[in-house]
């Protein structure tokens, strides 16, 4: 089996970022959507940033942002790639001259279909829970029994754990897991022992 990448979203703290790397994330997550409890500021963003080492992957998350608060944001911290969880228009998507993924709410697999096509650009596709007037971060998990065979790298999300990401990796075969809510102490909070044992659950599918 080929490499799982592995996101962790969500991060707030130095110890936080550190212990992310330390156990072997290939990317984390930054999430600038002020009603989110992991939410940062793009000054925070760019202080936690700082202490990504190379061949680590930085993401800064947006829901529905203006074009001119993104491009204030990455004046700040030039994040490597956006994440855009919202009704972004692939056009609105590309603008920022960055590469981007583009989040999906799963309710069938009619609304993967349709994004594979309309945002044929994108480095990938994040598959999420659909729950209403929720854009992500739910802890959530979707009938992946819904996921198609797909033509692009793609990222599952939502509602994983140490307990039950080998299973997802087993059936579906995702290019990326990403996890937030399933390596918290509390909300914006990780717990190094809760990262260590879900990298090392992805780590033992490959072998």
């Amino acid at each position: 089996m080929n490499k799982v990448r592995i996101k962790i979203c969500g991060l707030t703290r130095d110890q936080d970022v550190h212990n992310a790397v330390i156990e072997g994330a290939d990317a984390l997550g930054f999430v600038l959507y002020a009603p989110s409890p992991r939410s940062v500021t793009a000054e925070q963003a760019a202080q936690l940033v700082k202490k990504v080492p190379a061949f680590v992957t930085t993401v800064a998350l947006f829901v529905n942002e203006s074009a001119e608060e993104i491009n204030r944001v990455l004046s700040i911290c030039p994040f490597d790639l956006l994440q855009f969880h919202g009704d972004e228009s692939p056009e609105f998507c590309r603008q920022f001259n960055r590469p981007y993924m583009k989040a999906i709410r799963v309710r069938s697999a009619d609304d993967i279909h349709s994004a594979v096509q309309q945002y044929p650009d994108t480095k990938a596709l994040l598959l999420d829970a659909y729950v209403e007037n929720l854009p992500g971060g739910t802890g959530q998990a979707f009938d992946w029994r819904l996921i198609p065979q797909l033509s692009v790298p793609w990222v599952l999300a939502g509602g994983l754990n140490s307990t039950n990401v080998a299973d997802a990796i087993n059936q579906v075969k995702p290019f990326a897991v990403d996890i937030s809510g399933g390596v918290e102490a509390s909300k914006g909070i990780k717990d190094r022992k809760k990262i260590q044992e879900f990298i090392s659950e992805v780590r033992n599918v490959e072998r």
